[in-house]
């Protein structure tokens, strides 16, 4: 798809205010397979070193460095050993906050994303952080890509705007620390938001005699 991404100052504020204007914008990767786009219904906003559930509260380390760089940039990571998940790097450098990228709607390239998808329903095809990823190939090597330049393979573009009447906010999905904190935000009706999960304690075994 064609037309100037977002300016990097879009990404230069205060996360949890950031992440609901991101919502209707389109994410395009360009690959050599082809390009698919997603129009973003979906996103949670984590605040670094102020959150608790954020990668980042901890301090900066290997895997969570481009938090910690300038605004505008994709913070791809691996979890459960099986799943990669996007988000996109806000406010000023050393912040590190970051708005996840939870669902979205397939608006271009549906067929390759259905061909790396093809047991999933056209609804389902970006319908939560993993699926989204493998829709449209986001892996280890777009970590760090910047979004707002463009001539890059990963970026995101303006879409339609969001009447805020439509934005709907709540819990974040499956975070222990900081639960409660209603910084996931999503369009109100919309087929391809994801099912709200609470964070569930893992049970432990009792040991064996």
């Amino acid at each position: 798809m064609d037309g100037a991404p977002l300016p990097r100052d879009f990404f230069d504020g205060p996360v949890e205010t950031v992440a609901p204007l991101l919502l209707g914008s389109v994410l395009v990767h360009a690959t050599d397979e082809g390009t698919v786009a997603v129009r973003l219904t979906e996103v949670e906003a984590y605040a670094g070193p102020r959150d608790p559930a954020s990668h980042a509260y901890r301090g900066q380390t290997a895997r969570n460095a481009v938090m910690f760089g300038p605004p505008g940039h994709a913070y791809v990571y691996f979890t459960y050993g099986m799943h990669y998940c996007a988000n996109l790097v806000c406010g000023p450098a050393g912040t590190a906050s970051g708005i996840l990228l939870r669902a979205g709607e397939i608006i271009g390239g549906e067929e390759l994303a259905v061909a790396r998808r093809p047991r999933s329903s056209v609804r389902d095809l970006a319908r939560g952080p993993a699926r989204l990823c493998n829709a449209l190939a986001i892996a280890r090597a777009e970590n760090g890509l910047d979004v707002c330049d463009p001539d890059s393979p990963l970026r995101v573009l303006p879409g339609d705007r969001i009447d805020a009447a439509a934005v709907r906010s709540g819990p974040r999905v499956g975070v222990n620390g900081g639960k409660d904190t209603p910084w996931r935000f999503w369009i109100d009706g919309d087929p391809t938001v994801s099912v709200y999960r609470p964070h569930v304690p893992r049970r432990r075994t009792a040991a064996r005699p």
